[in-house]
């Protein structure tokens, strides 16, 4: 071996070091080998890095003994390139004496990333391509090519889990010039085209047709599925050939497989297609089922309520929903757990196997009934315990019941206080007691509304409104201050106050207050309110209008024919005022003539009882569920107690009231002797309807269901109609309905006694009725598609697209409910805890009767929406 120079030197590098440089080492020869004693060891180049943990790992310490050359230096050399943070590792002599060798271990640290960045990719993506790269790459740490490769291979799959299959990566590194020996790296992606699946080919299927197979894959589908994307991901593909199997399963075929299947590509430009081969099997059926195990309830009593008979076509789904949490609660495990059995285990098991059917044992163990300890709230900061406790139905010392639970959860629900999102719950179990706790965990979101909002209307001048409405307000706590906030709140109790101005024609008051529990004890709500409306239009010659108004009302929750139910009954007193009021509002058919009510005071006092079902749960955005109402309002009967019809006035009457409204006119402006007929036949109408006869009827039904996701399909139906006692009284003018526009603009006009119908697409003087005083019946249908954008509590926004139709009819014979006058478009709704309820639709007029030649554009109407959805 050739010897060179005096200086030692051991050299160790990897295929990364640079032998570009002309090597002017010296080495020591191993033919004379000297057994040293270190004296002392420095470490240079490795600045960042604890200079005594090097020392330590190679191994190299003060007053060890080690031979030169020898394998210590080559271990210590080897331990430290096994740290991969050096891309130069060297140990050289710098003195010796006598025996004592002096050592330099010099180093060269690696680059530290700096930062990472992406190319190529929406900034909506970055924070989930972090959380993927998380465990692989950390600013300040050194990255090696095994992790760049790997870093490269993760955001691929990310891509590729999202159907581009055909994605690249591309890292490059680049020096920092901020940073000193550190890198940053750029990780530019080309996403390429989302990878479509052309088609999917079904190979044995005989019974199950390859549409229906199709439409079993939840996530993977071919092109031209409406409503779904077309994509192709492994995992989600995997799990659509175990859904496959499941609908042979739940169609009796318990042996159906998967043979084998086929994913290609005819080209990298062409799109995916998949062949799945199939083996089906027998169909199987239900034969005999026997119980094993139950003591509470009898063989017949279970199996009447699993629903199975024999013969039936064998389907473990539909079995499993039997026995386990149906979401009808027909299940055997819910009939127990409502009884106290916590710790029911239910399990089937196939004790014999046909050729085509099946025995079943299925084998329950009770355990024992279990009893509610604690009921535990938290989380309600503003709202006081007793008004959530008195919802829920779970009380301390009853049994467990898991309806219970579910109802209670609905009913917190339906408070409005709270955040269904996050609502949870939890039941730590003591066996030893045989008790268990209920926990309700539940986060407040703001309830209150403001409603603010002005509008110029012409002629009408400057509209103002202001509204405040708290739903969670406290009586009790007036006095106490530090329950303000901005008034008395935790009390479950609403009041809403409301003011509309127009400093010209209009003021408005309102004013309501709901006791939802009147007494503490019961679901008894009692409401009170008043209402002062004033039109005045007397400065542009057409009169004025005074409505005053006061109600109170009792509700309650029935028990029969279930607890869905329940009833309110309102009692209301009601002035009507109207003085040479010519805004063409009021009308009655009198011999074939349709004459105008202008003057008069009427009384209206009537009774409304309304039956509701609701099983709607998230009132702001259901999801399941229906609402049915039944609506009846009536006043008494006054023409069956009197002895002649009012308002058949004798000559001299009639006279008087002639003169009266001719000095009213002034001198030189007497009526005609035409408009004198008319005026008395207004007036002798005024008078029979002094106080108001009549008997309305509504029905009102909504239906939610969840379709997929939280995409919801929302249902309604509304149908109305007014009728009279007798036919000498006829119809009243007034507690009629008024269909169209959108609910909101025509209440200004509309605001006095009728039933304000919203109908999308349609002006509010496009139904003939509504220029005839209203309509006496209507009916209205509505079908929409709700597609959740945020269900956030501070910011519920979704958008929806509607089917609707709907009409009215001055009489009950002209009823037709086939004619109506449809609509279709699209909308948005956004509620925000303080202002309530705001959105918009566009709904396009089908039937709109508009004049030849109308734009297309014309017949699309936009309705706005603010505070409350309308009728």
């Amino acid at each position: 071996m050739k010897t060179i120079s005096r200086v030692l030197l051991f050299v160790l590098c990897t295929a990364f070091s640079s032998y570009a440089q002309q090597d002017t080492t010296d080495y020591k020869s191993y033919e004379n080998k000297v057994e040293y004693e270190i004296g002392g060891v420095d470490v240079t180049g490795a600045e960042s890095r604890d200079k005594n943990a090097i020392r330590s790992i190679t191994g190299l310490t003060v007053g060890k003994k080690i031979r030169v050359p020898g394998p210590d230096i080559a271990k210590a050399i080897k331990s430290l390139w096994r740290l991969r943070l050096f891309d130069d590792v060297k140990i050289i002599e710098t003195k010796t004496l006598g025996d004592i060798i002096f050592l330099e271990i010099q180093l060269k640290e690696r680059a530290t990333l700096s930062r990472y960045s992406y190319k190529g990719v929406k900034k909506s993506l970055h924070d989930d391509l972090n959380d993927e790269l998380a465990s692989i790459i950390t600013k300040g740490s050194i990255v090696t090519d095994a992790q760049k490769e790997l870093a490269k291979n993760k955001i691929k799959a990310f891509f590729v889990e999202k159907g581009k299959l055909d994605a690249t990566v591309k890292i490059t590194e680049i020096s920092d010039e901020i940073k000193e020996n550190s890198v940053r790296l750029v990780f530019e992606v080309d996403q390429k085209e989302r990878v479509k699946v052309e088609n999917i080919i079904f190979l044995g299927n005989k019974n199950l047709s390859a549409r229906k197979l199709r439409k079993s894959m939840g996530s993977t589908k071919r092109k031209g599925t409406w409503f779904k994307k077309t994509k192709f991901i492994k995992s989600e593909y995997e799990e659509d050939k175990r859904k496959i199997i499941a609908e042979y399963n739940k169609k009796g075929f318990i042996d159906a497989r998967i043979v084998k299947d086929s994913v290609w590509r005819y080209n990298q430009y062409s799109d995916l297609m998949i062949k799945i081969w199939i083996d089906e099997g027998q169909r199987y059926f239900f034969r005999d089922i026997t119980w094993k195990g139950n003591s509470k309830y009898t063989a017949d009593q279970l199996s009447k309520i699993l629903g199975i008979a024999k013969g039936d076509v064998y389907n473990p789904e539909l079995l499993e929903n039997r026995l386990r949490f149906s979401q009808d609660g027909r299940d055997i495990s819910s009939l127990y757990m409502d009884d106290g059995y916590l710790g029911l285990t239910v399990d089937p098991i196939m004790v014999a196997v046909g050729t085509d059917s099946v025995d079943l044992q299925i084998q329950i163990a009770e355990g024992p009934q279990f009893t509610i300890d604690k009921v535990i709230i938290e989380g309600n900061d503003r709202t006081h315990e007793h008004v959530v406790r008195r919802t829920v139905r779970t009380k301390p010392g009853r049994k467990f019941s898991r309806s219970d639970i579910v109802r209670s959860q609905r009913e917190i629900m339906n408070l409005g206080y709270f955040n269904p999102e996050t609502m949870n719950m939890d039941t730590p179990v003591n066996p030893n007691r045989g008790t268990v706790d209920i926990k309700y965990i539940l986060e407040e979101r703001p309830s209150d509304q403001l409603e603010l909002s002005a509008g110029y209307g012409g002629a009408s001048g400057l509209l103002g409104t202001l509204g405040l409405t708290f739903n969670n307000f406290s009586l009790a706590n007036i006095n106490d201050r530090s329950s303000w906030s901005p008034l008395p709140q935790g009390d479950g109790q609403r009041l809403s106050l409301r003011v509309q101005s127009n400093s010209r024609f209009l003021n408005s008051y309102n004013f309501t207050f709901t006791e939802p529990w009147l007494g503490g004890k019961q679901p008894r709500s009692l409401t009170v309110g008043a209402v002062h409306t004033s039109f005045d239009f007397s400065t542009l010659g057409q009169g004025s209008l005074k409505i005053t108004r006061g109600s109170i009302g009792l509700g309650t929750q029935l028990k029969w024919p279930d607890d869905f139910f329940s009833s309110n009954t309102a009692l209301t007193i009601e002035s009507i005022r109207l003085v040479e009021y010519n805004r063409g509002q009021f009308f009655v058919d009198v011999d074939d003539q349709i004459v105008n009510i202008s003057d008069g005071n009427f009384k209206n006092f009537h009774i409304r009882q309304t039956f509701t079902r609701s099983s709607v749960a998230e009132p702001i955005y259901p999801r399941r569920g229906s609402r049915v109402s039944l609506t009846l309002q009536f006043t008494p009967p006054y023409s069956l107690f009197r002895n002649s019809t009012p308002g058949n006035f004798s000559p001299a009457e009639r006279q008087a009231l002639i003169d009266r409204e001719n000095r009213y006119r002034g001198p030189g402006n007497p009526m005609s002797e035409a408009e004198e007929d008319f005026f008395i036949i207004g007036q002798e109408q005024a008078e029979k309807f002094e106080y108001l006869e009549y008997h309305k009827w509504r029905f009102d039904a909504d239906w939610y269901f969840n379709i997929f996701g939280k995409v919801v399909l929302y249902a309604n139906a509304k149908i109305g109609v007014v009728g009279s006692y007798t036919d000498d009284i006829g119809l009243s003018p007034f507690e009629r309905f008024e269909l169209g526009g959108d609910g909101l603009s025509n209440q200004n006009v509309g605001i006095t006694g009728k039933d304000i119908i919203a109908l999308r697409g349609y002006e509010v003087n496009e139904l003939e009725q509504n220029a005839l005083g209203g309509a006496t019946v209507f009916d209205k249908f509505t079908m929409e598609m709700r597609f959740p954008l945020s269900l956030n509590p501070n910011s519920t926004i979704y958008f929806h697209t509607f089917l609707q139709g709907g009409n009215s009819w001055r009489t009950f014979k002209q009823f037709n409910p086939f004619d109506v006058k449809r609509s279709v478009g699209v909308g948005m709704r956004v509620f925000l805890p303080m202002f309530g309820l705001l959105g918009f639709d566009y709904g396009y007029g089908i039937d709109r009767n508009l004049p030849d030649g109308t734009p297309f554009s014309q017949f699309g109407k936009f309705s706005i929406v603010l505070g409350f959805e309308p009728d």
